[in-house]
């Protein structure tokens, strides 16, 4: 239900068991995805310290996620980070759900010590 505030909401890492909600979020976003390239891409992704995924799970539904990747630039030795993609599941926007999978991602990428970059 929209608007409504999700109180039993987790943020956690996400997992290649996850691959079937996560398909299910790309094809909201009109990336028509199969749970099985999902799952090709999440064992890439999870294998690779560059990048984070995070998922915001309620009730054991995943509602949304958030991915990250992480670089070098020339302008300073820190870490940049980028979001590469951001959904909320169309049943849960405007929530909150995005501003707690944004808070989530921007709390690692300070433990990681990166800096946002321009191409944020």
């Amino acid at each position: 239900m929209p608007n409504e505030r999700l109180v039993d909401l987790t943020i956690r890492a996400a997992r290649t068991s996850d691959a079937a909600a996560l398909a299910t979020l790309m094809c909201e976003l009109g990336y028509e995805t199969s749970t099985a390239e999902m799952q090709k891409r999440l064992e890439r992704v999870v294998r690779d310290s560059r990048y984070r995924a995070f998922v915001a799970e309620e009730q054991r539904t995943i509602r949304g996620m958030i991915g990250t990747f992480a670089y070098h630039t020339f302008e300073h030795d820190d870490l940049s980070g980028r979001i590469l993609e951001l959904v909320v599941s169309k049943r849960s926007r405007r929530s909150g759900i995005g501003r707690r999978l944004i808070s989530a991602a921007e709390g690692k990428r300070t433990s990681r010590k990166e800096t946002s970059g321009a191409s944020r």
